[in-house]
């Protein structure tokens, strides 16, 4: 009976066991207050999951929402203000 193995290493695997780049760790950072707002909208709509929501919670979610798109704004912002001009 004959093995059938694989005749090179494989290329893939090493590509999910590496650390993140500098330019990755980067970019992250500069998205964590996304992150962050989008986390805490979340946390106010688990919350309301398993009861009937009163007015305390519908303001979180509403001031929760406006974090989210404060935050994108800010960051597409500072997208744009990095980016070369186009003429």
């Amino acid at each position: 009976m004959r093995h059938i193995v694989a005749v090179q290493a494989v290329v893939t695997a090493a590509e999910f066991d590496r650390e993140p780049t500098a330019a990755e760790l980067d970019a992250i950072e500069l998205e964590m207050p996304v992150i962050t707002a989008e986390l805490e909208l979340l946390d106010a709509q688990i919350t309301m999951l398993d009861r009937a929501s009163s007015p305390l919670d519908e303001r979180r979610i509403r001031r929760a929402r406006r974090r989210v798109l404060a935050a994108r704004r800010s960051l597409a912002n500072r997208r744009v203000q990095g980016s070369p001009e186009v003429a």
